[in-house]
């Protein structure tokens, strides 16, 4: 396997210093196994929820066709990746595996990503995964002592953009004293942003099985709780302990974006077959 790109929210030292001035939550469920999948939906560590009957028929039987050139759809597929990315869990840093969750991070430019997203008992990661080649490319890594405030609602965009994007999304904030920088805003490409955003993925409707894995509601609330209890394991120094949830907007700041309507129309942030060849 390629090495994996790993980026940590905050630095690394500040996170030692808090960790050898008190000791790292219990695992308070194990992490769950690729091989109980048999016995147990769903296939991941979702918490199973009420099923979704008559989830999967709303789906005609075109977009059933489109949907299965999604590579994480193909058989074995995703229990491949859950391996791979639970092998990347530092057990020491993070703790065991919560819950994993499939769904399309939004960055600062509506550009829609494929992630797999993992709830320890003691950080967020988020991975991004090559389902084609069975690699992680990179995983970003934010504690969960450090998480604030979530908010979730519609998403919305400035007055004048011809940007549009429907559908809800849940926010992450894990610095809510720190603005990204104007630079920042108009740079495609940049990662320093205080916050991360996510949403549906579009193969949420296939089966109930995926409904319980892409659902973003259950992903906050679950979130929330693991935050809240290493808050009150690891306060951190100056910062206001607990979490803030919030009902609002989920504002994204761009304007013009020919890049993500082409991108998103395409699906190039997600694994796909795309006629002859697969991206």
């Amino acid at each position: 396997m390629a090495d994996v790109k790993e980026e940590a929210v905050p630095g690394e030292e500040q996170q030692k210093q808090l960790d050898s001035t008190s000791d790292g939550p219990e695992d308070t469920q194990p992490a769950v196994r690729s091989e109980d999948t048999e016995e147990r939906p769903p296939e991941v560590g979702v918490t199973p929820s009420t099923p979704q009957h008559g989830a999967s028929s709303v789906v005609s039987p075109l977009n059933q066709f489109r949907m299965k050139r999604f590579f994480v759809l193909r058989p074995g597929t995703l229990n491949q990746a859950i391996k791979d990315v639970e092998a990347l869990v530092d057990k020491e840093l993070d703790g065991g595996v919560r819950s994993i969750w499939l769904m399309a991070e939004v960055d600062h430019w509506n550009n829609e990503k494929e992630r797999l997203v993992l709830i320890t008992n003691g950080s967020l990661l988020v991975c991004k995964y090559d389902f084609v080649m069975f690699n992680c490319e990179q995983i970003q890594r934010i504690p969960l002592n450090f998480v604030d405030r979530i908010s979730h609602g519609t998403f919305s965009f400035p007055k004048h953009s011809i940007l549009q994007r429907e559908g809800d999304g849940v926010r992450v904030f894990w610095d809510r004293l720190r603005e990204p920088s104007f630079t920042s805003r108009w740079n495609p490409f940049t990662t320093d942003f205080p916050f991360i955003t996510f949403t549906y993925h579009p193969v949420r409707n296939i089966s109930d099985t995926f409904t319980d894995l892409c659902d973003i509601q259950k992903f906050r609330e679950q979130l929330r709780d693991a935050a809240q209890e290493v808050h009150a394991v690891k306060p951190v120094p100056g910062k206001a302990n607990g979490v803030l949830v919030l009902n609002q907007n989920i504002l994204i700041d761009a304007y013009v974006g020919v890049m993500s309507f082409l991108g998103n129309q395409n699906k190039l942030g997600y694994c796909m077959a795309r006629g002859n060849i697969g991206f």
